[in-house]
């Protein structure tokens, strides 16, 4: 079960037992909304803009955002995803082939999802860790943080449930997850501010949390997949994430492929999407959720 865990003021959720796994599905007849595809279509609404932020060459960004929903739904509050597309912070697009699928997968499970545009660095991060790319790494935060806040203040036009809403992500895009899971009490500049920008649960798919202020109580559980021969984040980068989210008494999951290298999503798509799925279902605590 979850146990609320109140520290230095912040409150976090606890496994407690050894039934409580996250990775197992939860249980009950089928069809099961959140666990189950019970919407055979999904409605696509791309290019919804969520803010604007200047990016280093000074240029206006539309920050925007394509959205995922089930077809016909009419729940009133539903759990929400943020999905954050890889590219080394200098190129990539919310288009990302797994993005989609993972968007569609959970989309067809009754999840609001959104795919987002961010700003990107000049250059990038991929041999190149300079001021740049560690200023884009802080825009991709940003950005992120100002996507759930969107959520959370058109929450009645997507019909979302505001205490419900994750952020998941590859390569770039997990780094931004886990960023703006372990970044809640220091949210960054940008749009509607005032609305909170933290969330229940995190999924980073070969990311680390780099940089970052210092993983704390109260910061969001964490689910990662990642291979140990990855070129671009190293395995031991993410190592050092989960061990010091760990230390902070936070739920910390690291599934390791052996061998495996940076982002194989078609590999492992099965395992990725199911126990995502069931980590959420369980860290955002969906069984008492909206049906």
């Amino acid at each position: 079960m979850l146990r609320l865990k109140v520290v230095g003021g912040a409150a976090l959720f606890v496994l407690v037992g050894a039934a409580c796994n996250p990775l197992l599905a939860p249980q009950g007849p089928a069809p099961m909304r959140y666990r189950d595809a019970i919407f055979a279509e999904v409605t696509k609404t791309a290019d919804i803009s969520y803010g604007s932020a200047v990016d280093q060459t000074n240029t206006t960004v539309n920050l925007t955002l394509d959205l995922y929903e089930p077809t016909g739904d009419t729940v009133t509050k539903r759990p929400a995803i943020v999905w954050v597309h890889g590219g080394g912070f200098g190129f990539g697009s919310k288009d990302s082939p797994e993005l989609v699928d993972e968007a569609n997968y959970f989309a067809q499970r009754g999840y609001v999802n959104v795919s987002i545009k961010y700003r990107l660095a000049p250059g990038g991060c991929v041999g190149n860790v300079g001021a740049s790319c560690l200023i884009g790494i802080g825009h991709a935060r940003d950005d992120a943080q100002t996507a759930v806040r969107f959520l959370r203040q058109q929450a009645a036009t997507y019909r979302i449930d505001t205490d419900r809403i994750a952020i998941g992500g590859t390569s770039a895009g997990a780094i931004t997850a886990l960023n703006v899971g372990y970044g809640s009490e220091t949210p960054g500049p940008g749009d509607h501010q005032g609305y909170s920008s933290a969330v229940r649960a995190v999924q980073s798919f070969s990311g680390a949390a780099i940089p970052n202020g210092p993983i704390g109580p109260g910061d969001a559980p964490a689910l990662f997949f990642h291979g140990t021969a990855d070129g671009l984040v190293p395995y031991s980068w993410v190592q050092s994430t989960v061990a010091e989210a760990k230390a902070d008494q936070l739920v910390a999951i690291l599934q390791t492929w052996p061998g495996a290298g940076h982002v194989p999503y078609v590999e492992h798509r099965t395992q990725i999407l199911e126990e995502t799925r069931n980590f959420f279902h369980m860290l955002m605590d969906l069984t008492h959720a909206a049906r």
